[in-house]
């Protein structure tokens, strides 16, 4: 007999194990990115919705904010120790749990049959959201070999980028030709599906190590000033920048933040490890995502106020001219992101940052209050959508790079509560600018904020490591 091995054979064999790896890979992806699609198309299609909302249950515009604020606060306290539970429990279980609650509250979102109810649905999808999207990263994170991770993470960053652009198009769409219910309702079969399919292929993981729980004073200080600081961006529309309420709130926030401090240094088991904030990578990939989430929440904002307010389109109609720039990201990212893994993240935000303010200083230059879209707006929303493309996956890749195995859904949490934080204070912002000035004026201030960030994303990126990658 012979027992001489065909010398094709072990390489059909690893071609067939590639694929098969590469088929799983490719259903982790479909099912976390899924998922954190329809978290983050939530966080921005209730800006198109509200005043629908505000027609089936007619009350104080003060009252009717809280269908936001509701969310907005939850969700931005409950990141970091979202994420240090994922580490600690499982990655996997908090995935699925996430999506559970975050489905269960769209649903009764959906149906809510008066504003109380609709605004604690809100909060109840807002702890699922918390729970999904570091878990998702986290679970990426160690299901891909390091070097494709800028890949994997641009894709996944694309994915969260384009469902945030596409918010307010969509939006648009629901509520012109069904109901802002809808809004609601399409998160249903998204997270039924991707919880059926992450049970299947979706791999446990946690800390090595498992010490004690997080320390639950450490947790409630840090969620107790994440919420205050949040309120405080949230509120200034309605009790100004200069309040008492607002600074109190600001004042309040950081006592909280810096006895979390004190009392992270203090114990062994805090809910969120500074020494994250030790490496130069971690730290200036966060400031750098902080000042890049001010100008892209400013800017779809303020793109669905000018097109509606200034040049008067319907809300189909500017939910059309948004849509442009989503495909651009969605095509583009994952793209950039291979390049990425070539040349390193900070190839690619210093110039990204210069090509999104770019944008700004086109709207300065071009726009007034006659339409034209295709000389005046366009070309913004072209250099916007390369500008994000090119930067905002890359912000995660770079802290990723850095993140100890243990605390992947940490470290994850931290990027995602910053982003969430910076683009809190860029619709305040807008609402401020755009409050305070009649017709364009406001939004040119809005747009010289856009510039500005441009700049300072691409100054602050000059501080990472000159080919940082995953390894």
């Amino acid at each position: 007999m012979n027992t001489i091995p065909n010398a094709t054979t072990p390489v059909a064999v690893l071609d067939d194990a590639q694929r098969a790896t590469r088929r799983r890979e490719r259903l982790v992806l479909f099912s976390t990115g899924l998922a954190v699609f329809a978290v983050f198309l939530d966080t921005t299609i209730g800006f198109v919705t509200f005043q629908a909302i505000g027609r089936t249950f007619p009350t104080s515009p003060s009252t009717l904010s809280w269908v936001l604020n509701a969310y907005t606060l939850v969700f931005g306290a409950m990141l970091i120790p979202a994420g240090r539970l994922a580490d600690r429990i499982g990655r996997k279980r908090v995935f699925l749990m996430g999506v559970v609650v975050f489905t269960i509250g769209s649903m009764a979102c959906g149906l809510a049959p008066s504003l109380g109810l609709l605004i604690a649905a809100e909060a109840l999808e807002a702890v699922g959201a918390a729970l999904l999207v570091p878990a998702s990263l986290a679970l990426l994170l160690r299901s891909f070999d390091s070097s494709r991770i800028p890949v994997v993470v641009a894709i996944w960053g694309a994915i969260s980028a384009a469902a945030g652009a596409a918010g307010p198009p969509l939006g648009a769409f629901l509520v012109g030709n069904f109901s802002w219910r809808w809004a609601f309702f399409i998160n249903l079969p998204v997270g039924i599906f991707s919880y059926i399919l992450g049970r299947r292929v979706l791999s446990e993981s946690r800390e090595a190590e498992a010490g004690r729980l997080p320390d639950a004073l450490s947790v409630g200080l840090l969620a107790l000033g994440m919420a205050s600081l949040t309120l405080a961006i949230v509120q200034t529309d309605e009790w100004g920048w200069t309040s008492v309420k607002t600074i109190a709130a600001f004042v309040v926030g950081v006592a909280l933040m810096v006895s979390f401090v004190l009392r992270a240094k203090a114990i062994p088991n805090p809910v969120l490890r500074l020494e994250l904030f030790h490496n130069r990578d971690f730290s200036w990939a966060n400031i750098a995502a902080l000042v890049f989430a001010i100008g892209f929440n400013a800017m779809f904002l303020s793109n669905v106020l000018f097109l509606t307010t200034v040049w008067d389109y319907s809300i189909e109609r500017a939910g059309l001219a948004i849509a442009v720039g989503p495909a651009i990201v969605a095509l583009t990212a994952p793209r950039f992101g291979r390049l990425a893994g070539r040349v390193g993240q900070r190839a690619l935000l210093i110039p990204g940052g210069l090509v999104y303010g770019a944008s700004g200083f086109v709207l300065l230059a071009r726009v007034g209050t006659e339409p034209s879209y295709f000389t005046q707006y366009l070309p913004a929303v072209i250099c916007s959508a390369l500008g994000v493309a090119m930067c905002f996956p890359q912000f995660s890749s770079a802290a990723a790079a850095t993140l100890p195995a243990d605390q992947y859904g940490s470290g994850s949490a931290v990027v995602q509560a910053t982003r969430y934080l910076g683009g809190s204070f860029g619709i305040a912002l807008v609402i401020a600018f755009t409050g305070a000035s009649v017709g364009i004026d406001g939004f040119r201030h809005v747009w010289i904020l856009i510039a500005a960030v441009g700049v300072i994303v691409s100054l602050a990126s000059t501080r990472l490591t000159r080919r940082y990658l995953s390894t």
